[in-house]
């Protein structure tokens, strides 16, 4: 190589796009940014969402910067308020984003074709030790059955109501909510149709968004399905 000459390095898209966000997506929310800094952020909704990337909250609710806290995790579960899953970043994220943000929503959204869902009726990987118990937050709404894809629907869904009830295990949450200061909101993105079916609570079923009356509000009350089968974190 000669003397002086750098050695060539492979191309780097992610660099590129961070250089791209700076140079021509940044200057048109400058002023926004600024206002964020020095007032600080005042998001309106704690969005509790599957880690999948399928699934892009700021495209599905058209929000922009400082208007969604968000939490993803691997199904978009919630563990228990008594700690007993240790130490947990989306534990502490639901009491920072009431406590302390004093969010006025908190939105649940699961997905098709989930991941972790299926992984409920499957193996997982030896070493996932984390993951395997992990999914135990999500087995209650699985179902005894083999998973074709109607089941693998119902099952991503009872998850979301799963979560939408162990939120309301968290006192800061439950105060609120019954005070009408916070309300719940739980969402099925259905992937291939670019539709979100929200939870009705009075129907105790989802409809899609696009005939919905209501994107959901809590509380929620055990979920009972069309077969008469009771969904309850006990």
């Amino acid at each position: 190589m000669p003397a002086g000459r750098k050695p060539s390095m492979p191309d780097d898209d992610l660099l590129e796009r961070l250089r791209s966000f700076n140079q021509d997506a940044f200057p048109q929310y400058r002023q926004q940014f600024q206002t964020l800094v020095t007032e600080g952020q005042r998001p309106t909704t704690l969005f509790i969402g599957c880690s999948d990337s399928r699934l892009v909250p700021h495209l599905l609710t058209g929000a922009g910067p400082g208007e969604l806290f968000l939490v993803r995790n691997v199904g978009a579960f919630v563990p228990p308020y008594d700690g007993s899953y240790g130490l947990h970043g989306t534990a502490a994220a639901i009491e920072f984003a009431v406590l302390s943000l004093q969010v006025s929503r908190i939105v649940v959204c699961g997905h098709s074709h989930c991941g972790a869902i299926k992984a409920l009726y499957g193996e997982v990987p030896a070493e996932a030790h984390n993951l395997r118990r992990w999914l135990d937050l999500g087995r209650k709404a699985a179902l005894p059955v083999v998973p074709g894809p109607e089941a693998l629907r119902r099952t991503e869904q009872r998850a979301v109501v799963l979560q939408l009830e162990r939120l309301m295990d968290y006192p800061m949450v439950r105060r609120r909510i019954q005070d009408g200061s916070i309300t719940l909101h739980g969402w099925h993105y259905v992937i291939e149709d670019g539709e979100v079916h929200v939870f009705d609570v009075q129907t105790g079923g989802f409809v899609a968004a696009s005939v919905a009356t209501t994107c959901g509000t809590g509380p929620y009350h055990p979920y009972v399905e069309h077969d008469g089968q009771v969904l309850a974190d006990e």
